[in-house]
């Protein structure tokens, strides 16, 4: 199964997704990927379909909410010569390209209702009816869908077909957010740093002790592809050798806490106190310009305290 070892990372919440995935690379199954934005929803679907008795057909993926309603049913299904303007000629649908191969809806959540409906056609009988067409065709293609919404409160609200759902949702794989798997950080900034090495034919700097703090207690909302960003931007920004925590944008030190009086309020959500601390930490020396006693006065510190703590956090001498 060499194709899954593109997903970098060895946390248990992702072991267990990879492992799941692998079976149901061995079937024809329909597969529904479930994850917020960024987690890897497409990586999965290729190591799926390469891992598959269909790797060597046509795989064809589609993003749901980049086309107009009625462009996507064009797209997938095809149309006939002048069944729109515009249609001067008749064009072959993404699922007739596909035959014999599989096809990665992406953001099935963004799908109109309407296409909905010819999508469930398809997976109960791989029938198809291209626009502006009375004769239907018949095709073999695998369907692996993924969702960066909960379909479940979708189909509550009246905004996704039921029967569609459950017929998407054979086989669920729902992808961790990086935040639970944060024990992967150095392994995925070790490969997000040898692809830009790769890409752009640079030396790529190496995080500090400290700064790895801070991203491995930040919350991640943009996930995987956050942390990608964030190293390709460093890489190429920073002059020298080392990624510290002041080249680290400061919404990785942003603190959900709120202030009562001369007491901090818990959130709800709860906080991460090491982080929290080396967050406070590296704020105090930013608005102390470094000064080392100013900035432990700010935090009801002794200087030596505050040297002892940056050691532990990492923060240069």
């Amino acid at each position: 199964m060499g194709h899954f070892k593109a997903i970098i990372g060895h946390s248990p919440s992702l072991d267990s997704i990879i492992r799941s995935a692998k079976m149901v690379a061995a079937t024809d199954v329909t597969v529904l990927i479930k994850g917020e934005t960024g987690t890897g929803k497409e990586l999965f679907a290729n190591a799926i379909q390469k891992e598959s008795s269909r790797a060597d057909k046509p795989f064809i993926s589609l993003n749901c909410a980049a086309l107009t309603e009625s462009l996507i049913e064009s797209e997938l299904f095809g149309h006939k010569k002048g069944a729109f303007t515009g249609a001067a000629t008749t064009k072959l649908g993404l699922f007739e390209s596909a035959n014999g191969g599989t096809i990665f809806l992406d953001e099935i959540n963004s799908l109109p209702m309407s296409i909905q409906a010819k999508l469930l056609r398809f997976l109960e009988s791989g029938e198809c009816l291209a626009v502006g067409d009375t004769k239907p065709y018949f095709i073999d293609v695998r369907i692996i869908a993924a969702t960066n919404a909960d379909l479940n409160q979708q189909v509550k609200a009246g905004e996704f077909r039921r029967d569609l759902y459950y017929r998407l949702d054979v086989v669920p794989l729902e992808l961790p957010p990086l935040a639970r798997r944060l024990e992967d950080i150095e392994h995925l900034i070790k490969h997000f740093m040898t692809m830009v090495a790769s890409t752009h034919g640079i030396e790529t700097p190496q995080f500090s002790k400290a700064a790895l703090t801070v991203l491995k207690h930040y919350s991640w909302p943009g996930n995987v592809r956050e942390l990608k960003n964030l190293c390709e931007r460093l890489s190429i920004l920073v002059e020298g050798n080392i990624i510290d925590v002041e080249h680290l944008p400061i919404e990785l030190f942003t603190a959900k806490v709120t202030m009562t009086g001369n007491a901090f309020t818990l959130p709800v959500e709860g906080v991460n106190l090491e982080s929290l601390e080396a967050a406070f930490i590296q704020q105090a020396l930013e608005r102390t310009n470094g000064n080392r006693v100013k900035a432990a006065k700010l935090l009801g510190l002794t200087r030596d305290t505050l040297l002892y703590r940056m050691r532990k956090h990492g923060f240069k001498d």
